[in-house]
């Protein structure tokens, strides 16, 4: 079977594979694109602090890096504090089932923390961190939620929220209450002179007794401006390369989106190729086989008339001019007729080729038998199949079979082949078995790899087995869903 090699060709006698198909493996079609990594790009802080060094503290950069800090001070706690709030009572009602819901919240909580600090990194960031969740138009709630839930960018987005954060929240604090208090030193003289004669004392024990003795305050609140000012910077730089390495898209991320989106486009084309093949079915039942059927009626019509004005005519004037047996009109009236009928028999093969309207209206049983009927070798079919199947896999089988039949006839020099179909744990299971002369190579032939291709978009499999001296077996297991 298949386009087989005869007998003695040299052929391996081992399993010919074709399409051992999953969805993560993409046999049978167009190579996939290697996933490209997202470039760890440097950040922007790090590129001004490095060109400027000297002139950082005094620029708008500096600035910005404050007030990312800043703001990462203020929600930092408060998110602390309300993620912790939601866990102890999540796992205090846990025990009477109310508190799971509470718990899935704190699970899905860095979900929208990770975009709330994607968008916060665009204080210091002129190019955005992607979101690394897939897209999912029209699904519903239940199945966001068991996505979300598998995703690993979820995960990665709590461990920031839960453990990276607040490490971070605590450091941006602590560096703006060092801003706060520098910047409080350098003013000190006017707060001195401001509040005289009243006592101040900038360190504990030490009254200060005029601004000029504050001055030595402000050379170090001056100090500790730059060293916040650099701080600031190193952490903001900690901050950004963190958030892109966990709130950011990985290359896994890239390359299982890019599977499943490759997937989803090879099965649109199937699907657009199967349509486009019964509408040609369509077409040519409803256009060009009714036309052929018409014209063999208009010929045999007059054909009938010829014959007619034969036999109706008087005396000689049949003899002289009527349409007899041997009236060349009558020939080839007859002739076009014979050549009209063929021509309809071969048209209702190819629309049966197409797509079989039997396989469209009874199933992929009737349809099997159907062909063998009018298969030039014995066929046993034994189908047991509970009822209809999804349409792909209906297809899919059928042209199967009629692939695997078509070779047995062809090149196997087989005398008896047999069909068997079942249904396991929810995966049709399909063998054809002949008793022809083996050697088939399966890579030999465009039908069969065809044929792989639309099974492994299926997650299905599609084996030959042909040693040398026969039988060939050809097995197909695709999931009944489709």
């Amino acid at each position: 079977m298949g386009t087989g090699r005869a007998a003695g060709g040299g052929v391996d006698t081992g399993d010919a594979h074709i399409g051992d198909a999953r969805t993560d493996d993409l046999r049978g079609g167009g190579a996939a694109e290697a996933p490209q990594t997202v470039p760890a790009a440097t950040v922007a802080v790090q590129v001004a602090l490095r060109a400027r060094p000297l002139r950082f503290p005094f620029t708008r950069d500096s600035l910005r890096c404050w007030a990312y800090l800043g703001v990462g001070a203020l929600l930092g706690p408060v998110l602390a504090v309300l993620l912790a709030a939601l866990a102890l009572v999540g796992l205090g009602l846990s025990v009477v089932g109310v508190g799971l819901p509470l718990l899935l919240a704190v699970a899905l909580s860095g979900r929208p923390v990770g975009a709330l600090e994607r968008r916060r990194l665009r204080l210091v960031e002129p190019s955005p961190v992607p979101d690394p969740h897939r897209a999912l138009p029209g699904a519903g709630r239940r199945a966001r939620l068991r996505t979300r839930l598998r995703e690993r960018a979820t995960w990665r987005e709590l461990a920031h929220t839960l453990l990276v954060g607040p490490p971070l929240a605590a450091a941006g604090l602590g560096l703006t209450a060092l801003l706060l208090f520098s910047a409080a030193l350098v003013v000190s003289p006017l707060v001195v002179w401001a509040l005289a004669p009243e006592t101040v004392m900038l360190i504990p024990g030490h009254v200060v007794p005029g601004p000029l003795y504050a001055l030595p305050a402000t050379a170090v609140g001056l100090a500790g401006l730059l060293l916040g000012c650099y701080a600031g910077a190193l952490l903001t730089t900690v901050h950004v390369r963190l958030a892109r390495l966990l709130l950011g898209p990985r290359e896994e991320d890239l390359g299982r989106e890019r599977v499943v989106e490759l997937t989803r486009s090879r099965a649109r084309l199937v699907d657009a190729f199967e349509a486009e093949r019964r509408r040609i079915e369509r077409d040519l039942h409803d256009g060009a086989q009714q036309q052929l059927v018409a014209l063999a009626m208009t010929l045999g019509l007059a054909s009938h008339e010829l014959c007619g004005r034969g036999a109706g005519g008087e005396g000689g004037e049949n003899a002289a001019g009527g349409a007899g047996a041997d009236d060349p009109v009558l020939a080839l009236v007859d002739r076009a007729r014979g050549e009209a009928r063929q021509a309809l028999e071969q048209l209702r093969g190819l629309v049966r080729g197409i797509h079989p309207q039997v396989l469209t209206d009874h199933g992929l049983a009737a349809a099997v038998t159907e062909v063998a009927l009018r298969h030039p070798v014995p066929v046993e079919v034994d189908l047991d199949l509970p009822g209809r199947l999804a349409g792909p896999v209906e297809s899919t089988a059928y042209f199967t079979v009629t692939e695997a039949l078509t070779n047995a006839a062809k090149h196997s020099g087989a005398t008896a082949v047999t069909v068997h179909g079942r249904i396991a744990d929810g995966r049709l299971v399909l063998e054809v078995t002949d008793d022809g002369r083996g050697g088939a190579d399966p890579a030999a032939g465009a039908g069969l790899q065809g044929l792989a291709d639309r099974v492994a978009i299926l997650r299905g499999r599609l084996m030959v087995t042909s040693p040398t001296g026969g039988p060939t077996r050809l097995r197909l297991e695709v999931p009944c869903s489709g």
